[in-house]
């Protein structure tokens, strides 16, 4: 990999991680599209530790206090019950699907789910999906020619059963084309959780899922040399200022606007790949690295 490619792949990274459009689908079609070989498994685990660094120092007080309610939830029954503490059980909860299905799916995920075609499908399907969820929370939120406008639920109602289901959106994401924040905040507001709530679950949500993931990858490259290690760092740091920016600009614009420009950017992205595959432009395998 060169230090052009890694600039581009971990500019990708960062744009697009923390927004609804799938970073692993983005990360593989610029490959695809520019001729180059696909960056893989390994390298988009490893620079997402560069945009999760982005989520540690932007939540750095959310995570300090859930971090410290939680550890006094341990040894302390009066803490059980704090908000803070909850949410930390919540975390761990939630990240208990994506932790089983990465480990069972792991060939699948740096094999076959890696196909275009599957990509293309995933970014329609699930665009159509938030599509959906965001008119029904538009709806509750404005209320209706003959009803007021409902109040959607916030991160202090979220329970067990709310946060397995959180986990296993966040899970799907394990396929190209998905998208973490997409899936889990679709499936929050299909709960009826406000846009910020379920965005801010999302992304507290991805820390130990991804630190885990890019640690492992991490590990598993040191051990077989098969990563590009000064361009993969450098690809990691750019997609750490610039994941930082877009958590900052994100949380502001979903407070206020609907996600429908991106339900409309990935079902047209996804057509055009399914064109380009249909009519022999592009190979569905394009670009796949051989290891």
């Amino acid at each position: 990999m060169s230090w052009f490619e890694s600039l581009i792949l971990g500019l990708v990274q960062g744009l697009t991680e923390f927004l609804p459009v799938s970073s692993s689908a983005h990360l593989r079609l610029t490959a695809a599209f520019s001729g180059w070989e696909d960056p893989g498994a390994a390298f988009t685990a490893i620079t997402q530790i560069g945009t999760e660094a982005a989520v540690l120092i932007y939540f750095r007080k959310d995570i300090g206090r859930i971090l410290s309610a939680w550890t006094r939830s341990l040894y302390d029954k009066t803490w059980r019950k704090d908000h803070d503490a909850r949410m930390g059980w919540l975390v761990i909860v939630g990240s208990i699907p994506i932790g089983v299905l990465g480990v069972t799916l792991k060939d699948q995920i740096v094999g076959p789910f890696r196909d275009l075609r599957i990509t293309a499908t995933m970014l329609i399907v699930v665009g159509l999906i938030m599509g959906i969820a965001d008119r029904i929370a538009a709806r509750d939120e404005t209320g209706g020619r003959h009803r007021a406008a409902k109040e959607r639920k916030t991160l202090k109602e979220l329970g067990v059963r709310d946060g397995l289901i959180f986990g296993i959106c966040q899970a799907m994401a394990l396929v190209p084309g998905v998208s973490r924040s997409g899936a889990t905040i679709t499936g929050g507001l299909f709960m009826g959780y406000n846009r910020e709530a379920a965005a801010r679950y999302s992304f507290l949500l991805a820390i130990p899922a991804v630190l885990a993931s890019g640690l492992f990858e991490l590990n598993d490259a040191m051990e077989t040399g098969h990563v590009s290690w000064g361009p993969t760092i450098f690809a990691t740091v750019i997609a750490f200022v610039t994941g930082y920016a877009v958590i900052a600009w994100f949380m502001k614009y979903i407070s206020t606007k609907s996600f429908m420009p991106f339900v409309w950017y990935r079902v047209v992205l996804g057509i055009v790949i399914v064109a380009l595959v249909t009519f022999g432009v592009l190979s569905p395998h394009a670009a796949e690295s051989a290891g």
